[in-house]
């Protein structure tokens, strides 16, 4: 290393594994010949994940830190020749996982030492890496003292015949387990055809995720057990044990780059019929005189409010009822839906009050008859002119001179406000059919109304 004739990081008591949570102290040992000119000496402690989609390359495609602390030992000055050491402690942080090497992933954690020199000199660097151990409680995960279990059913076919079907049923007699435990095994093979089937086995499995972009799983056996196969039409229970031997911890929280998972898998060699049961590898074994963790719930959603004021409850009522169903407000029946109103060829006619149209005169004194005009009182009207009948647009019918006089003057520039609002009154009045030729009068043809 040149100048430099001796750089090494040493660990208190020669450590290398630490639990989470725990301090790291140690060592800087420098033994230089010459001085050497340094901008600063630091000492780094990280820990972080990496993970690739090839398999032994560290080339990582995707990153996680997990704590990186530095503290800078020696400022900026002349390092004279000589042995020097430097004393250093760092605090590893509670909730950093357990470390892990795979082929397509790794959880390091490492101590390293930096001197850092001016320009155009060369900068010299070493690390030490060491183990972290976090603990996965058992007794935290919820219905870990409830056996994991499962059926499958299988069709049997020889020859491509169907000849019945076997029935698979396996369970283990809990969810969670430490290293040294044994994990019981019970398995029903129920054989409904007249072949018999092959070997039946039990594995427990490792399955270790690796998310990048696209996931890449590495699963691999841990542990086997085998026992004999079941004859035509018989039904045969199986119980086989499993000691766990030395395992990295299961994740249990999403998330994580590498997520480790395992499971016992239950399957016959003949015919291919298989079933997997969850499980867990912990740090801490399950307590069974300790309750169990309980699921969380979400809460029920409260009811919607009437709007309609209700009476104040008696203190017997107001008292939640310790068990059954929360009350619900009461349903209220839906009102029918109206009939279709009839239609008809004559308009109603609709009464309004007499302070919506103010304007109009006349209205105040109304009281809900039609008045009469004196044509009414002496029993002649003004004809009615028959395109009020008319069904088609453009159609229209020859007019008619009536013998009782003639039709009302139309509007003109001249008319005076006053005289307009006798007359709009008197027009507004429905015409008086009784005495009127029409529509009494046939009405004309199709070929005269085409010749209008």
């Amino acid at each position: 290393m040149g100048k430099i004739q001796e750089f090494e990081i040493t660990l208190n008591k020669n450590k290398t594994v630490y639990n989470a949570g725990e301090s790291i102290s140690g060592t800087l040992k420098i033994s230089i010949a010459q001085p050497i000119h340094c901008k600063a000496i630091k000492v780094n402690c990280q820990g972080f994940c990496g993970v690739t989609s090839k398999s032994n390359d560290i080339d990582w495609t995707e990153e996680e830190q997990y704590f990186s602390s530095s503290v800078s030992i020696a400022d900026k000055g002349t390092l004279k020749d000589g042995e020097h050491t430097f004393p250093f402690k760092f605090l590893l942080p509670a909730a950093a996982p357990t470390s892990f090497e795979g082929p397509y992933g790794r959880i390091i954690y490492r101590v390293r030492a930096f001197i850092d020199t001016p320009r155009f000199t060369k900068d010299y660097k070493i690390e030490k890496p060491f183990s972290m151990k976090n603990t996965v409680n058992l007794n935290e995960i919820p219905g870990i003292q409830e056996p994991s279990s499962y059926s499958v059913t299988k069709n049997f076919s020889y020859m491509l015949v169907k000849n019945g079907t076997v029935v698979l049923k396996a369970k283990s007699d809990m969810r969670g387990y430490i290293t040294g435990q044994i994990i019981k095994v019970f398995a029903e093979i129920e054989n409904k055809s007249d072949k018999s089937t092959g070997h039946v086995v039990a594995s427990l499995m490792q399955k270790v995720t690796y998310n990048t972009k696209k996931p890449t799983y590495d699963m691999r056996t841990v542990a086997e057990v085998e026992g004999p196969g079941v004859k035509g039409g018989q039904k045969t229970e199986w119980k086989e044990q499993i000691i766990v031997p030395s395992l990295h911890l299961s994740t249990l929280i999403d998330g994580n780059l590498i997520q480790i998972c395992y499971y016992i898998q239950v399957y016959l060699k003949y015919p291919e019929v298989s079933l997997t049961l969850p499980i867990y590898i912990g740090s801490i074994a399950v307590d069974p005189t300790r309750p169990s963790a309980s699921r969380s719930v979400p809460p029920m959603p409260a009811p919607r409010n009437n709007p309609t004021p209700a009476p104040a409850p008696s203190p017997a009522a107001a008292a939640p009822a310790e068990c059954g169903p929360p009350s619900l407000p009461p349903r209220t029946t839906p009102k029918p839906a109206p009939k279709p109103r009839p239609r008809s060829t004559y308009a109603s006619l609709n009464v309004l009050p007499p302070d919506l149209y103010p304007e109009l005169p006349g209205v105040a004194n109304y009281n809900g008859e039609m008045p009469k005009s004196p044509q009414h009182e002496s029993g002649s009207q003004a004809p009615v002119s028959p395109n009020a009948f008319s069904y088609a647009p453009g159609l229209s019918f020859r007019q008619k001179q009536s013998s009782n006089g003639p039709s009302a003057p139309p509007f003109t520039s001249s008319t005076s406000p006053q005289d307009r609002n006798a007359m709009s009154s008197s027009l507004s009045l429905p015409p008086n059919y009784r005495s009127s030729p029409y529509p009494h009068e046939a009405p004309p043809s199709y070929d005269d109304s085409c010749n209008i």
